[in-house]
């Protein structure tokens, strides 16, 4: 899967998730139907989450992004949507490429020899990814929801 049509599909999920945990809130804090939509909703959202934020620090060392691209791709996730909205903009700024660039080059930053190893051997890297999300979503169950 390239650089681009993985940030694409997991900025995509983070709106639709962001999507569901708006409903949640709606039946919940506006109908006062059910709180079962944020539980469920907020919960997906939360794992998306943290699946973006890992996806984009990945495929900004890649795509060697600025600390500003990789700082508003990170707070994109922030408001409802705007993980699409810097998808587009990074489409058309040729910020997304078809290809992992550190497949072929030979890594020279800090965290290049990671990444490297990441899209060099991607049944591991993806692995190690899912490992990631579900550290990092343990570690943010264990502080605490948003708002207590």
């Amino acid at each position: 899967m390239s650089p681009r049509r993985l940030f694409r599909t997991v900025a995509i999920a983070e709106a639709i998730t962001w999507a569901l945990l708006l409903t949640g809130m709606f039946l919940k804090y506006v109908t006062d139907t059910t709180e079962l939509g944020v539980r469920i909703g907020g919960m997906i959202h939360g794992v998306v989450f943290v699946a973006y934020v890992v996806t984009t620090v990945v495929v900004a060392i890649d795509a060697r992004w600025s600390l500003k691209r990789t700082t508003l791709g990170l707070l994109a996730a922030v408001p409802p949507f705007f993980t699409i909205w810097f998808d587009v903009a990074s489409e058309r700024r040729g910020a997304l490429p078809d290809r992992w660039r550190l497949t072929t080059e030979q890594p020279a930053g800090t965290l290049d020899p990671v990444v490297a190893w990441l899209v060099r051997k991607p049944v591991q890297g993806v692995a190690v990814g899912l490992v990631a999300v579900a550290v990092l979503t343990g570690a943010a169950l264990l502080v605490g929801p948003p708002t207590s």
